[in-house]
């Protein structure tokens, strides 16, 4: 899998923001509008239905020609077939999760700062890095100050991994991250949470280029 296909709309199907849509309908929508990623995260699912939506969305994915991304399940991404697995910095080491996977499939991590993102570089074994979070945001709550453009563009300069920018990311703000470094940006509320979630993507999609 070419890290390089990690380019535009990356949309984290999570239905926290919008409890009353499925995460297919989620990942329909965002597709519809143009998203070439799609990253399942369902921290509190069970097993069996983190399967069966993963499996879902991976056919939603193959018929749109995206990619699908699983958070964390190592073991679902493999069951499915998904094009990769994204980790934080306290989940599965990136060693581990390519260990599992093999080749040919992306990993993924979470990056906060610099110095994580030039490490998970040294390391050999990510594909690219999600880098932020970019603004304040309500979606994850993670203690972390916004990093700004500006802490993107110094990770741009010394990182050639791909960069997902994620965190706060909205029709108004993306253009900012894109001129900073980013080769994709990551959403959740921007499209789970709007109201006509196809035309929203399509609203990021259209800012994003």
């Amino acid at each position: 899998m070419n890290p390089e296909a990690l380019r535009g709309l990356y949309v984290i199907v999570d239905n926290t923001p919008a409890p009353d849509r499925s995460h297919e309908e989620i990942g329909r929508a965002a597709l519809q509008g143009g998203a070439r990623v799609l990253q399942l995260r369902a921290k509190t699912m069970g097993s069996g239905d983190y399967l069966r939506v993963a499996r879902a969305l991976r056919a939603l994915t193959a018929a749109w020609g995206a990619l699908l991304i699983v958070n964390d399940r190592v073991d679902v991404a493999a069951l499915v077939g998904a094009d990769g697995v994204h980790v934080g910095q306290d989940d599965l080491p990136p060693a581990a999760v390519r260990a599992i996977l093999g080749p040919g499939r992306l990993v993924g991590l979470s990056t906060h700062s610099l110095e994580q993102a030039e490490a998970a570089q040294a390391g050999g074994v990510v594909d690219y890095v999600g880098f932020g979070p970019m603004f304040a945001t309500q979606t994850k709550v993670s203690g972390r100050a916004p990093r700004g453009p500006e802490a993107l563009r110094a990770v741009r300069e010394r990182v050639r991994l791909p960069v997902v920018a994620i965190g706060g990311i909205t029709q108004d703000n993306v253009g900012e991250v894109v001129a900073a470094g980013a080769d994709a940006v990551a959403v959740i509320a921007a499209v789970a949470g709007a109201p006509d979630m196809t035309a929203a993507a399509r609203a990021l999609c259209a800012a994003f280029r």
